[in-house]
């Protein structure tokens, strides 16, 4: 059995991409069928019924313009919650939409709170005490790594908030630093990217699951840079073969 195993490691397995997904919407898109055309992309990305999940209500304050082109979509942070919507036509805008996933979609956990927010407007308060904001507990440098334990959740009066200010640490989970922010600094979307959890060249653990419930695991070459969910080249170094892997953390990848 463990040869057979070992076996199926050595060879190059293939798959589909886990990463995110973006999608086009027919142009031209209005206020009318915008949600309407996002909902279908989450549907198809997501693997969702429409029953599963809907939009909270907009900010008042958002006025939403047509776009002449097609609508591109992503999911710009580690979480499945916020789907960012941009028109890059001749009004160029940006629009991120909060989902409410019904306990359909998430068995034995209630609907999450959601908002949305417009790039150009400012973002709601959560009730009369202010805004809920994340910020680094220490100084955040470019290039950092961003981990649970270097941010805090507080509450911030709302007043002088950028509107893309982001609430909570999970949609920064697996995130980098593009600029220095002052610790205590509300961190918004645009201060932190995807980050490169595997790198070109470097060993990192490869895990095979097997039927039975078993997995084993070895160390690998990577051949190309990989970001969380995206799908990469790999090498066993013993035996030269080339394999294939789906990022799944920092030096970790998950064989196809």
């Amino acid at each position: 059995m463990l040869r057979c195993i070992r076996q199926a490691l050595s060879c190059g397995l293939t798959g589909l991409l886990l990463g995110t997904a973006v999608a086009h919407a027919q142009a031209p898109v209005g206020p009318a069928n915008l949600l309407t055309e996002v909902g279908k992309w989450v549907q198809q990305t997501q693997q969702l019924a429409p029953e599963q999940f809907s939009f909270a209500p907009m900010d008042s304050r958002v006025q939403l313009q047509s776009c002449d082109r097609a609508l591109l979509m992503d999911l710009p942070f580690a979480s499945r919650e916020t789907v960012r919507v941009r028109c890059l036509g001749s009004v160029n805008w940006q629009l991120y939409l909060r989902l409410v996933f019904t306990s359909a979609a998430n068995p034995g956990v209630s609907s999450v709170t959601s908002r949305t927010s417009l790039s150009v407007n400012a973002s709601a308060s959560l009730g009369a005490g202010g805004q809920k904001v994340v910020v680094g507990n220490s100084l955040l440098r470019a290039g950092t790594v961003i981990t649970p334990d270097l941010l805090t959740e507080v509450m911030h009066s709302g007043q002088g908030l950028d509107s893309q200010v982001v609430t909570s640490i999970k949609d920064l989970e697996n995130g980098e630093m593009v600029r220095d922010v002052p610790a205590g600094t509300p961190l918004r979307s645009h201060d932190v990217r995807r980050a490169v959890l595997v790198k070109q060249g470097q060993m990192i653990l490869l895990s095979v699951g097997v039927p039975g419930g078993f997995a084993i695991t070895a160390r690998v070459e990577a051949l190309q840079d990989g970001k969380m969910g995206e799908q990469v080249r790999l090498k066993n170094a013993d035996s030269g073969r080339l394999l294939t892997g789906v990022v799944t953390g920092p030096n970790a990848a998950r064989g196809l």
